[in-house]
């Protein structure tokens, strides 16, 4: 039986295909966010319905396809499309956002500045000049925003650890439940990455020793 998507943001379902992944299909869409700042694509998988699972990401290339043991971006996306895939539906936003929208030249620079200086890479990124995250997240939740109505969703369950996705959407006017995204650190320097988002860019990481409870207040 074929799923029929409808054509959110008012372009043609031109893009539906099969995604198969792990033995698993689902039908997907692509459509794509021009923003300046923000600019990706939207994936939607299956038939997304009200409280659907959705996730913000931001491409990394040494984490999703180099499979460094640095970050905890390649085993967030791994979970996130297990996630969609076990629900049957989903919405995946893509950012061609890489190393935290500044590039991949400024990313390798960190690490540098970061393994010679003792730093993070928060405090190296300042230390270069530059902002220790240029990512902004209003355009890609507006588009959301605007596929959401077309498919009589106000309700999603976003999964993230970051305070400033989860603002960005609830900022559309959409009812979000914030559903952590807990993975396994490959290596120390992976979780040193983890306690430098929670201690700079205040994300919420679950672990044992800390319970997960965001304040959306």
């Amino acid at each position: 039986m074929t799923t029929v998507l409808p054509p959110p943001l008012g372009s043609p379902a031109d893009t539906e295909h099969t995604f198969s992944r792990g033995g698993r299909e689902l039908p997907l869409q692509v459509h794509e966010i021009g923003g300046v700042t923000d600019h990706g694509h939207l994936l939607i998988f299956g038939r997304p319905a009200d409280n659907c699972l959705v996730r913000i990401h931001s491409r990394c290339l040494y984490g999703e396809s180099l499979r460094s043991d640095d970050c905890d971006c390649g085993p967030e996306l791994d979970k996130t499309l297990d996630m969609i895939q076990d629900a049957g539906a989903g919405v995946l936003i893509y950012l061609e956002q890489e190393g935290r929208g500044l590039g991949l030249l400024a990313k390798a620079r960190g690490y540098r500045h970061s393994e010679q200086s003792g730093t993070d890479t928060f405090t190296s990124y300042e230390a270069l000049g530059y902002p220790a995250d240029a990512r902004t997240y209003t355009g890609a939740a507006q588009s959301l925003y605007k596929l959401l109505v077309t498919l009589g969703i106000g309700r999603i369950q976003l999964l993230t650890n970051n305070p400033a996705k989860a603002a960005a959407v609830i900022d559309t006017g959409l009812t979000v439940t914030v559903v952590p995204l807990r993975t396994t650190a490959l290596s120390e320097r992976a979780s040193d990455y983890l306690d430098a988002k929670r201690r700079h860019r205040h994300h919420w990481i679950p672990t044992d020793d800390a319970p997960w409870a965001p304040d959306l207040s």
